[in-house]
């Protein structure tokens, strides 16, 4: 079964246990997650199936969108609610500073890491040398914000819309508006919405997981021919197709036959066979205006990822 199902992922589970119960239901072997979210987290969780597994690495890299509520006056040593408390202080703010602060974070901006997060140090999460005691300042990492919209200020509780960046932490950003607001603050909840081009509409529980085993819809696998909408494919005969899977680097006279979409040199690109069935993702090593003129025998792009999909 290769494709891609979209959980939402309950609150009070990992990521990790998700992907198991995913694994037991569909009785497969291989599975894996695109993007963690915290345990406390819900929503869009984007499990990858078998040959899917292959493709973490380009969906990694999507940008996020998140629904939460921050808890204003209250700061904890995991910077949400389910951490220890180390500081209170009574949130006197007004709407419009709360506005005035959430606009400062839109654009690139530095972020430092929580300390109970799966970055690692030394070959171990920050979580598990936080637990024993141990104080890792992560690096600073740039992080973008595209927008960020106020839904609701309730104090001492603002629910809050984010669209962000890969890496970005939410319970970080609640932490740094806490800070500049001068009273602390803490994520109090969070649902991420969508991820990349997965939205929580497309998602399904793990109930509904466990009652479809046996009866499963096949609508709610997303094959992985249009898990990356985002790159332009190139459908080839089912001869190239084999000999792509075999190992082969495409060269400029082999591809001249086949319709190749606008690229520029440096675009990632899937091979598609005859039956959309993803065959590899490359990254093209010149433009497609170039290859009717360039030498026939020059490599024309570089196959990054093979899939086994037509077994």
């Amino acid at each position: 079964m290769n494709g891609i199902v979209v959980i939402d992922k309950p609150s009070g589970k990992t990521s990790h246990d998700v992907v198991e119960d995913v694994k037991k239901a569909l009785s497969v072997k291989k599975a894996g997650h695109a993007g963690t979210l915290d345990p406390m987290a819900t929503g869009v969780l984007p499990v990858c199936l078998e040959e899917a597994t292959k493709l973490v690495q380009f969906l990694s890299t999507d940008t996020k969108d998140y629904t939460a509520t921050m808890l204003l006056g209250v700061k904890t040593d995991t910077q949400d609610i389910e951490g220890k408390i180390i500081a209170r202080d009574d949130p006197y703010v007004l709407h419009e500073d709360i506005e005035d602060i959430f606009f400062r974070f839109v654009g690139e901006t530095e972020q430092v890491p929580p300390q109970y997060s799966a970055v690692k140090y030394r070959g171990k999460p920050l979580y598990k040398w936080a637990r024993r005691g141990i104080t890792i300042e992560a690096p600073r990492r740039i992080i973008e914000i595209y927008d960020m919209t106020i839904d609701e200020v309730n104090l001492p509780y603002v629910t809050f819309r984010v669209s962000c960046s890969k890496g970005t932490y939410v319970r970080s950003l609640c932490s740094d508006i806490g800070e500049m607001l001068g009273c602390g603050a803490c994520l109090a909840s969070l649902r991420r919405t969508r991820s990349g081009s997965f939205f929580e509409a497309s998602a399904i529980s793990l109930d509904e997981l466990e009652n479809a085993a046996g009866k499963w819809p096949p609508d709610h696998i997303i094959p992985l021919i249009d898990a990356l909408p985002h790159i332009p494919a190139i459908y080839v005969d089912h001869k190239f197709a084999r000999r792509l899977r075999e190992g082969y680097q495409p060269v400029a006279e082999t591809l001249r036959i086949y319709h190749i979409p606008s690229l520029a040199d440096g675009d990632m690109v899937k091979f598609a066979d005859e039956c959309s069935n993803l065959v590899s993702v490359a990254k093209m090593l010149c433009a497609s205006d170039q290859i009717d003129s360039m030498d026939g025998k020059r490599q024309a792009a570089k196959i990054v990822r093979i899939f086994n999909t037509d077994k």
